[in-house]
């Protein structure tokens, strides 16, 4: 069985709602697909011990994580049917209010990508080594803990 190429899945800066139309618009064509599920991370405004996080600062041990999501975007392969899958994850600042995850998933069925899409993004959570800096109005900043 040929192994499939690592791809990186960053990009600079919030992903945009242009990038995430046109994701969407491609699938047009694509008559197998009976049903396309999304899910969209965006930056809280968060209040923390008084302060409100303005925006957060993402890092990544690059290689390493870009290997994790190929292994979760694999295993979902394997474990659900689907046609087709993208993840998209932003480095550098993103603003609060703005999108810095974009997970999109095809399937010929509707029960697929709704199972599908809940657990790629846990195991995204879980496994992938990426880091948020919170930073808040007043220019301090905290590291990010996810729950």
């Amino acid at each position: 069985m040929e192994k499939k190429k690592v791809k990186n899945v960053f990009v600079s800066g919030a992903i945009s709602p242009h990038f995430i139309g046109e994701s969407i618009a491609k699938h047009q064509s694509k008559t197998t697909i009976g049903a396309h599920d999304i899910f969209l991370g965006q930056v809280r405004a968060d209040v923390i011990e008084g302060k409100t996080v303005a925006a957060i600062e993402y890092t990544a041990y690059e290689e390493m994580a870009n290997k994790k999501f190929h292994e979760i975007r694999e295993a979902a392969f394997e474990k659900f049917n689907l046609n087709c899958m993208h993840i998209y994850h932003s480095l550098g600042t993103v603003k609060a209010g703005e999108l810095c995850l974009f997970v999109f998933v095809s399937s010929p069925h509707r029960k697929e990508v709704f199972e599908a899409l809940q657990h790629i993004v846990e195991e995204i959570k879980v496994q992938v080594p990426i880091f948020g800096k919170e930073l808040f109005e007043d220019e301090s900043y905290q590291w990010k803990v996810n729950s």
